[in-house]
């Protein structure tokens, strides 16, 4: 499954980057175009995403600051159970509250926010020339674009939104069953408010998600292998 999910998500960016038109025509729908100003008599196009209102900007904080209250709340678990001992003891708990926060630190955390978004320079739909910005579009994957901190690509919102998602598989039953449409709603609208804020590219927000998915399978896959039992010599 990780082998799989790796390779689609470098598929992903291959056609996201042959074709960006996509990235455009999504970021469109959401963009109110309006007559510019003279001050912006220079502007080739300009306008605003209606999108952006209060309650949604409410939303988004809320929905941005949950994935790592849960991170907290996780380590907060991970340290009780190291409070234990012997037959008191929870290795099923302490193993998947592991691979939660290694999966966290390590897709949203590392990979998306402090390599991709801090070295990639692809500018966000409200920064470029198409929706009333200052700077070229680029494609994803591009290294040529011009912003210099806190790029688009990937979103890490929407990574941090897809990792919510994965904590389904590690939540007990009946638990799982009660959560698992909240969560899921949380974690597509998340993406989806950052796209009609004109914050990020659809393909920022596919790839940021399906990231976080790649690294907490990557993550369980190999946890899982290093407790299999290895096979006794003859």
């Amino acid at each position: 499954m990780f082998i799989a999910l790796f390779c689609l998500w470098w598929v992903l960016l291959l056609i996201f980057h042959s074709f960006p038109q996509v990235d455009i025509v999504a970021s469109w729908h959401f963009f109110l175009v309006e007559t510019c100003k003279p001050s912006n008599a220079a502007a080739q196009i300009c306008g605003h995403f209606p999108s952006r209102q209060p309650f949604l900007e409410t939303l988004r904080t809320i929905f941005f600051r949950l994935p790592y209250v849960v991170g907290a709340f996780q380590l907060a678990l991970l340290i009780a159970c190291y409070r234990h001992h012997g037959g008191t003891f929870n290795a099923l708990r302490a193993r998947n509250l592991k691979i939660a926060l290694a999966s966290l630190l390590l897709g949203p955390g590392l990979i998306a926010n402090l390599i991709l978004k801090a070295h990639w320079g692809r500018p966000r739909p409200i920064e470029t020339l198409n929706f009333g910005g200052s700077f070229d579009f680029v494609q994803a994957g591009s290294l040529a674009g011009k912003c210099m901190s806190n790029c688009s690509f990937v979103s890490g919102e929407a990574a941090s939104a897809g990792w919510l998602l994965c904590l389904v598989m590690l939540i007990p039953q009946p638990a799982r069953t009660g959560l698992f449409l909240p969560i899921l709603a949380i974690s597509i609208l998340t993406p989806l408010m950052r796209l009609s804020f004109g914050a990020h590219y659809l393909s920022d927000l596919v790839l940021g998600w399906l990231l976080a998915i790649v690294v907490f399978a990557g993550v369980y896959a190999f946890t899982d292998s290093s407790h299999r039992p290895k096979n006794s010599e003859i």
